[in-house]
């Protein structure tokens, strides 16, 4: 118990709370950005990103994965927020919490296995797209100035720099306390954290939400409340995924779910807005060091005293440091080696590719990009099976007799090509079915069964069916009605 503690927590201490700083900073202006897209105050987004922060590092299921307040769901909430207020709000977002729980309870984190590699590739292009598309507003516009341009640059020349010179201390971390340092020294007359809006002054409070405990209350948070719920364990599992190729190691995703769940109540507890993981900030605290469930507790706890207690100095920090530190993980985010790979990859994954990032930069909704994807995956996949069906036959020396051979999976992609292997017009007596190397997966497939015996009695045939293994003659016996006196009638009602 002590060991795997200390392996959890305690075995990456100074890369953990160094990277966790990093995290901080850095989750600072985005948190207060997505409480703006929202429509609520600042402090809501602040709020949220500290107790989900540190509540999934004790709870959640992936060490050094950060979650917080995020765009994707922020976006979910406006309407809601716009038309019934910040307590109904708050009261989504604990239902939320409840619905992510009961998904971790029922091991709906188990449906990962259906995102294929190319939707994973897809989802991780599109977010480093929408990571660099976010930063473009602080350094155009008015904000295109030589000075911005000049921090930016020196920005990148830090983070990227500083690792040939020395590790000890993570790049992206110097880079922001560096040029907050040269800015506020020559009063550089540029855009901070402070003009993101303003930082709270004080610790977060209970708060159960003022709203009144009716069947109608749930009627108006609920479609809300599991949109969020999808949308932010989808992000968070996909996010899992990608740490656990990052850093090589596993992840409990049921347990993640849960884990979710228990971070958005204590969210919503304290006034804060539903979040989950955020890909971004996570690939930050991986390349800056992070490793453990310490990271991710390091961030939060950091982030609330950097906004209550030193805010002042926090909102000296220029937003082109902090652009630059995003554009390193907007690089490093992307698989630039998935662009080669449209060449060699089958069509179809890159189909699958391409269409998820086209979905999810157009649209800005993580959820849609992914279902389409996996939706293109599973439609893909059954078409190749689909095709992988043989029929052969063999017909007896008195020709009176036909055998047929069936090899493959029959399922509602191959049924008419099932049902396309038989010749019904030749004149023998006898027909043989030889099923043993074939299954039957669906009643697509039964009723293809059902049409071929039908349709060689009709020609006067005798048919006799072999081989069929337990599963498909335990769909056969429940649902074929080649056998039923009215079958032809009950084939044409299917």
């Amino acid at each position: 118990m002590l060991h795997a503690l200390k392996q959890s927590w305690f075995s990456n201490i100074r890369g953990d709370i160094l990277a966790g700083i990093v995290v901080a900073l850095a989750l600072i202006p985005e948190a207060i950005a997505f409480s703006v897209i929202a429509g609520v105050d600042p402090k809501v987004g602040l709020y949220a990103s500290f107790s989900i922060a540190v509540i999934t590092a004790i709870v959640g299921g992936r060490p050094g994965m950060i979650s917080g307040a995020t765009g994707a769901m922020a976006l979910v909430m406006v309407i809601l927020v716009r038309d019934h207020g910040l307590e109904y709000l708050l009261a989504a977002t604990l239902l939320t919490g409840l619905l992510q729980i009961l998904a971790g309870v029922f091991k709906l984190g188990l449906l990962m296995r259906f995102v294929s590699r190319s939707v994973v590739t897809g989802f991780v292009n599109a977010l480093a797209i929408l990571i660099f598309l976010a930063q473009l507003p602080e350094i155009t516009g008015e904000n295109a100035t030589l000075l911005v341009f000049a921090v930016l640059a020196g920005g990148l020349v830090i983070i990227y720099g500083l690792p040939y010179i020395t590790k000890a201390v993570p790049s992206p971390l110097i880079c922001i306390v560096v040029l907050t340092g040269i800015a506020m020294y020559f009063g550089f007359d540029m855009r901070t954290v402070g003009d993101m809006g303003a930082l709270p002054d004080s610790l977060p409070i209970f708060l159960w939400p003022d709203v009144p405990l009716t069947l109608e209350t749930l009627q108006i948070i609920f479609p809300y409340a599991a949109t969020l719920a999808v949308i932010g364990l989808l992000e968070s599992m996909m996010t899992a995924t990608i740490i656990d190729d990052l850093t090589d190691t596993p992840s409990n995703k049921n347990r993640e779910c849960v884990g979710q769940g228990v971070a958005n109540i204590g969210s919503g507890l304290i006034g804060g807005m539903a979040g989950c993981a955020m890909i971004g900030q996570s690939v930050i605290n991986i390349k800056s060091g992070g490793r453990k469930r310490l990271s991710a507790f390091a961030a939060g706890v950091v982030l609330l005293i950097m906004v209550v207690f030193i805010g002042p100095w926090v909102a000296q920090i220029p937003m082109a440091a902090l652009v630059a530190v995003m554009f390193m993980v907007a690089f490093g985010t992307f698989s630039w080696s998935s662009i080669a790979d449209l060449r060699t990859n089958p069509k179809s994954s890159s189909i699958v590719m391409i269409s998820t990032v086209v979905v999810v930069v157009v649209t800005h909704n993580l959820a849609l990009g992914v279902l389409l994807g996996v939706l293109l995956s599973a439609l893909f996949f059954a078409r190749k099976v689909g095709d992988i069906l043989y029929i052969g036959s063999t017909l007896s020396e008195e020709a009176d007799h036909r055998e047929y051979q069936v090899v493959g999976q029959v399922f509602f992609t191959s049924a008419d090509q099932f049902i396309g292997g038989f010749d019904f017009k030749e004149a023998v007596d006898k027909v043989t079915i030889d099923l043993t190397r074939a299954h039957f997966w669906d009643i697509t497939a039964i009723s293809s069964l059902d049409k071929v015996i039908l349709k060689f009695r009709r020609e006067g045939a005798d048919v006799k069916i072999v081989g069929l293994n337990e599963a498909s003659a335990t769909l056969v016996d429940r649902f074929a009605v080649h056998d039923k006196p009215d079958a032809v009638e009950r084939l044409m009602g299917h």
